[in-house]
């Protein structure tokens, strides 16, 4: 027996709760099939180790309009990381110890060069292919840009290990383009784009943005409902969940990440780029730790070379005898979120008397409905599949961070895609407010 809306939406990430939002407002009766037993995808707020941590995506920055409308919509406010007073970077085979000012001004001059043609590849930021010469661009690594740098060992160091914290993953078949699109949407400045990805945390966590949205849609919110299938024809579409229920609707959002976006069988199968595309897949798939040691510590940033299992760190909550700690490492596989002992090893390859105390994390790489963390994007990305994947697919339209125009990767990047997906399909079906 079918269940049947005028609207259904695949996913209640940041996407799937605007696009449900925006077309409920419409007139429209919306209901969203969410796999998790809780909203908010990709970004998760959960109680480890004493704190309410947020185990998936976080920082949100006023370059990111989206994300914060939003934040002035519902009133809520952002809490900002206090200043580091120490750092530490392990470059040219040596442990290196100095302020923060003089690790950034290594990292300045390279990335000013690295990220210059900025401007003119990517003019428009939310337009990434308006310049032709992007797709030239679009076949050029990471890595092989920071070759053409010809830096200093310490600074070239530092520069691989930076772009591979940026990108969660490995740099050697990283998309240039993505490099440059975020510091076009960072008004070409890199320093912005940096303060953008580690800065600013949503008041409340993003739990209270996710539950903002929720709460002023007027919709039918299904959890514990993992699609299998999608069938779709003239009529309209049909979702079947895992244990047999089928739900019908006029037109769907489906907000599965790349990664996931092939365990869903769809009937007929999406076009063969988008199969494609989901296939090759994308480069975030790398691990994020909390730590908490033991003792008073200063607040610290450490780096360390590319390929380390966590090759960054920075000190987030400082008690009177502990401190959380926030690390990132380029491949999930080689971080277990649960083992103490190793990432105690790890760590003192920068200090050599912490004592780790408690280690929380989510593998999100195994996890079934993600498969990924942050979208990062291999070379040809850009130029050969984003606009496929943004093209609705008859009743059917993407959205999630993984297809945004603008901020790939970010919360904002999953709402401007979901506000897209919502506008394309009233427009494609008439659907007026």
């Amino acid at each position: 027996m079918q269940n049947t809306s005028d609207i259904l939406v695949v996913g209640a990430g940041f996407a799937g709760l605007v696009a449900a939002r925006e077309l409920s407002r419409k007139g429209l009766s919306v209901r969203i099939l969410e796999a998790r037993d809780r909203t908010a995808g990709r970004t998760w707020l959960e109680p480890r180790m004493g704190r309410s941590l947020e185990l998936g995506g976080t920082w949100v920055h006023w370059s990111q309009p989206h994300v914060w409308a939003e934040l002035t919509r519902y009133g809520i406010g952002v809490v900002t990381a206090p200043d580091v007073e120490k750092a530490y970077w392990h470059a040219d085979g040596r442990l290196h110890e100095g302020s923060p000012e003089e690790l950034m001004m290594l990292l300045d001059g390279p990335n000013r060069d690295f990220l210059a043609p900025s401007r003119q590849l990517v003019p428009l930021p939310y337009e990434p292919l308006t310049n032709p010469a992007i797709k030239e661009a679009d076949q050029l690594t990471v890595a092989e840009k920071i070759d053409d740098l010809e830096l200093e060992p310490v600074s070239d160091d530092l520069m691989r290990s930076f772009w591979a914290l940026n990108f969660n993953g490995p740099i050697d078949d990283a998309a240039y383009t993505q490099a440059l699109r975020w510091a076009a949407a960072a008004f070409h400045e890199w320093p912005i784009m940096f303060e953008t990805c580690a800065t600013y945390k949503v008041q409340g966590g993003t739990a209270a943005l996710a539950q903002a949205i929720l709460d002023d849609a007027d919709v039918d919110l299904c959890l514990g409902a993992a699609v299998a299938e999608v069938r779709q024809d003239a009529e309209g579409v049909v979702a079947v969940v895992r244990d047999g229920s089928e739900y019908a609707a006029k037109a769907m959002v489906v907000t599965l990440p790349l990664h996931a976006l092939n365990s869903v069988r769809f009937d007929p199968e999406l076009s063969p780029g988008k199969r494609e595309a989901a296939q090759r897949g994308q480069l975030g798939l790398g691990a994020k730790l909390w730590i908490k040691v033991k003792g008073r510590h200063e607040r610290f940033v450490a780096m360390g070379p590319q390929d380390w299992p966590l090759n960054f760190v920075q000190a987030e909550y400082l008690d009177a005898e502990s401190a959380t700690l926030v690390a990132f490492g380029p491949d999930a596989g080689a971080v277990d979120v649960d083992d103490a002992a190793a990432a105690q090893m790890i760590l003192r390859r920068w200090i050599p008397d912490l004592e780790v105390l408690e280690v929380a994390g989510h593998n999100w790489v195994e996890d079934e409905f993600a498969h990924e963390t942050w979208a990062m994007h291999r070379v040809g990305y850009l130029s050969e599949s984003l606009a496929e994947l943004q093209r609705s697919e008859g009743r059917i339209f993407l959205a999630g961070s993984d297809y945004a125009s603008g901020w790939g990767g970010f919360i904002d990047g999953a709402i401007e895609s979901g506000f897209t997906a919502a506008r394309a399909m009233a427009e494609q079906f008439g659907i007026r407010p």
